[in-house]
């Protein structure tokens, strides 16, 4: 069960890659690709949200992040890291979104979710710190939310 929740997951965020309510983006960093994309919760299949333990709602946002190393001729392989994300609003105000880690088979990703108004446009910053590596890589993704 957990392993086609997963499966549901993954593909769901791909299909909704090209909807204006998702933005996906990656950023390079040191040979790995940090994959980033931020979705209201209401887009979650309601076995996936439960799963998961996340509150289907307009309201709410959830932010989804991968680190892949790049590995030549292949898609790469997921690796584990510590990952802090601060989100802020156009007035300033900031927030942590707690993040929590999924690992199924060879996928290892992480999520968090959080409320959001409509209209709201947050700036996260994406800290992803590696095993063994002194600084954060740094990403960065601005999405706004529609909630009506």
């Amino acid at each position: 069960m957990k392993k086609r929740i997963g499966i549901i997951v993954t593909g769901l965020l791909l299909l909704l890659a090209g909807l204006p309510v998702l933005a996906e983006n990656s950023t390079a960093a040191n040979g790995y690709t940090i994959h980033h994309n931020a979705l209201t919760t209401d887009m979650l299949p309601k076995d996936v949200a439960r799963a998961y333990h996340i509150q289907r709602s307009k309201s709410r946002g959830m932010l989804n992040v991968s680190i892949i190393k790049n590995i030549p001729g292949t898609t790469g392989q997921a690796v584990p890291a510590h990952v802090r994300v601060f989100a802020a609003n156009l007035n300033g105000q900031t927030k942590t979104i707690p993040m929590r880690e999924i690992r199924e088979d060879n996928a290892i990703y992480y999520i968090g979710d959080f409320r959001i108004n409509n209209e709201e446009t947050l700036k996260f910053t994406i800290e992803v710190w590696l095993p063994g590596e002194r600084k954060p890589y740094i990403a960065k993704l601005s999405q706004e939310f529609f909630t009506s």
